[in-house]
This record gives structure tokens, C-alpha cells and sequence, in this order.
């Protein structure tokens, strides 16, 4: 991703999200080095994802596939992908956050490995000023 591709992705993360990141958010993590990284199918951006790297770990910030193309099998495989190059590149496991209202994203993360190792009260925003908790997963690449 580059700075070239925040238009098509803050439309993406508008369509998606009651509460999505904002421009600055993203630049902020190009800014800083993380891995952000898109997908294009016919010029069109259609998923994108954000990576920061630990010491010995990822932290999973943000993967999103565009309405039109979700449902299709593209948030696992792109997920499959980060974690593949994750591992190959030498980190021991990757870390996330999701919303407990999210049950579609929980399952796929529970599917590929990740399981609950906390929770963070609080975390997210939420509908009418209130706030939503996070439930934190981890997956580990290698014993």
C-alpha cells in the first residue's frame, strides 16, 4: 500500500466499518514502517491489510475485504498469506483484536488456529457514545 491508495481504501473502510480508520491512521502506519499491503482484482483495490512487526511476533492491526467480494473465500486466503510470510520471515506467532460482535471474523480466525489469550475491556467504539470489548487472539507458527 502506498500513499497513493488511501482514496480507494478509506472508501472501502467507509463501506465496511460503523467505526472505520481514517486517513490518518493509515498514514500513520506507512509512516512508522508497518507492512500494509492491498489487493487488486481488474485495477480495483478489493482488500487490504496492516502488519506491524514485534520483536519476535506480528500484530495483526487491520484486514478487510471490500462487501462485494467477501464471502468468497478472499479474507482466508489473504489471511493465509500473511501468516505464511509471517512465518517465512522469521516471526513466532501473530497477534489480533476483534470485535466479539463479529462472529463471521471470529470463526475464521478460531478455523485457522488463533485462539483467545485475553481480553480487552473497552477497546473498540461503539454505537450511541458506549464501547465494545476486544477479545485477543494469538496464533503460533512454530513450537
Amino acid at each position: 500500500m502506498t500513499v497513493d491508495d488511501l482514496d480507494q481504501v478509506l472508501e472501502i473502510e467507509q463501506r465496511i466499518y460503523p467505526f472505520p480508520w481514517t486517513r490518518g491512521n493509515f498514514r500513520d502506519s506507512l509512516d512508522a514502517g508497518y507492512d500494509l499491503s492491498v489487493l487488486a482484482s481488474a485495477g480495483q483495490l478489493i482488500a487490504y491489510a496492516v502488519v506491524m512487526w514485534l520483536p519476535d511476533e506480528v500484530h495483526l492491526l487491520n484486514l478487510s475485504v471490500d462487501r462485494a467480494w467477501q464471502g468468497q473465500g478472499l479474507g482466508r486466503s489473504w489471511l493465509l498469506h500473511l501468516i505464511d510470510d509471517a512465518a517465512r520471515r522469521g516471526a513466532g506467532g501473530m497477534l489480533l483484536e476483534v470485535r466479539p460482535s463479529n462472529p463471521i471474523a471470529l470463526q475464521l480466525y478460531r478455523t485457522v488456529g488463533f485462539e483467545q489469550v485475553g481480553l480487552r475491556k473497552r477497546y473498540y467504539p461503539a454505537a450511541h457514545q458506549t464501547r465494545e470489548d476486544a477479545i485477543v487472539m494469538f496464533k503460533v507458527f512454530r513450537g
